[in-house]
């Protein structure tokens, strides 16, 4: 009977807590639907750009993907390097060379995977009077097998090697979101946020010092995971190190605003952890572990709201395509306006403890 009546008061206290109910039961259901939604996303087709590749193969090739040809070949080279497209295959004299972007293991193989299906059915004989189309008086070789050249990356690059950027930028947000929520919740459970309210400082000033004073363990906490992926897992950065690190740091930033910010809404640590599956998981599923190019308008709609897409696009521009801070000072300026943003409303947030 005695457990009872714990069972049941503990029943009474979760059932008057609104807002606990509403996470437990929504928050899965959030979770669980756009991961359907994403997962459900068929692997997209290539999107290919040709340049007098013949016929025969021309036929097979647009069976499998998204083709278009082109004729500047300057204009081509920079929609690759802009991710406008997958590849570049070139047909000059006796020679196919295939360009691709190579910052993505997966589209690689689907790039080579769609032309050498499309080759494969090209008739042996047909592929044969191809390659005997050149002048006698051309000494160049006949060359069977095409060139391939990666503009960035490599075919050695791993699955690992390719997510590395999206997961360093994301262990640096979630774990400076738990320590910042966990931290400040600390500070008003035991009181001293109370006593800080009473005195005469502005509630700017309490707010920044809180950021001041958490942004230096943050700070060396981001130092640290980097290091550890760059040096520890040999990760590496074709960029410049020192940028990588800004954009953790300004990620790091919005991650600790945002932690002191949802802590204020939360009575205990329960209520904290109960925003990660709102807040965190989904930064996973829009940092670009997943191809979301088919996706639902929704889930690109949703991808936009979230910093994390900001900050793993520009650290894969940076560690990946070897990217300079002009190449990525949009997704910086996002980043930044993220953590004035979450601040800010730190500072309104404090309403309800002090209105001054």
């Amino acid at each position: 009977m005695k457990a009872f009546t714990i069972a049941k008061r503990l029943v009474k206290q979760i059932l008057g807590d609104k807002r606990s109910i509403a996470l437990l039961f929504i928050a899965p259901i959030f979770v669980l639907t756009l991961l359907s939604m994403i997962l459900n996303v068929s692997a997209p087709s290539p999107n290919i750009k040709v340049n007098n590749l013949p016929n025969d193969i021309l036929i097979e090739l647009k069976k499998e993907g998204t083709i278009s040809e082109f004729t500047d070949e300057r204009k081509a080279m920079e929609d690759l390097k802009n991710k406008k497209v997958d590849a570049l295959i070139k047909y000059d004299k006796n020679k196919i060379t295939i360009i691709l972007e190579g910052s993505e293991p997966s589209v690689t193989k689907n790039v080579l995977n769609a032309f050498n299906k499309a080759i494969s059915k090209v008739t042996n004989d047909t592929l044969s009077k191809l390659l005997k189309t050149i002048p006698k008086n051309n000494n160049l070789p006949i060359i069977e097998k095409p060139e391939t050249i990666f503009l960035t990356g490599s075919e050695e690059m791993s699955m690992f090697d390719s997510v590395a950027p999206m997961l360093m930028g994301f262990f640096v947000f979630f774990f400076v979101f738990l320590l910042a929520g966990v931290s400040f919740l600390r500070e008003r459970i035991s009181g001293t946020l109370d006593r800080i309210l009473a005195t005469p400082l502005k509630r700017k000033e309490i707010v920044y010092g809180y950021f001041l004073g958490f942004g230096v363990f943050v700070a060396i906490q981001t130092l640290i995971i980097q290091l550890f992926m760059v040096y520890g897992l040999k990760i590496n950065i074709m960029g410049s190190f020192w940028t990588v690190l800004l954009i953790n740091i300004l990620l790091a930033s919005g991650s600790l605003a945002l932690g002191t910010l949802l802590s204020t809404f939360a009575k205990n640590e329960f209520q904290l952890f109960q925003f990660i599956p709102i807040v965190i998981v989904p930064q996973v599923l829009f940092s670009g572990i997943f191809d979301l190019r088919k996706a639902p308008d929704i889930i690109i709609i949703l991808s936009k709201i979230f910093p994390m897409t900001y900050g793993a696009e520009a650290l894969k521009d940076v560690v990946i395509r070897g990217k300079g801070l002009l190449d990525i000072k949009l997704d910086l300026f996002i980043l930044l306006l993220y953590a004035v943003a979450f601040l800010w409303l730190n500072i309104l947030a404090l309403k309800k403890y002090r209105k001054i």
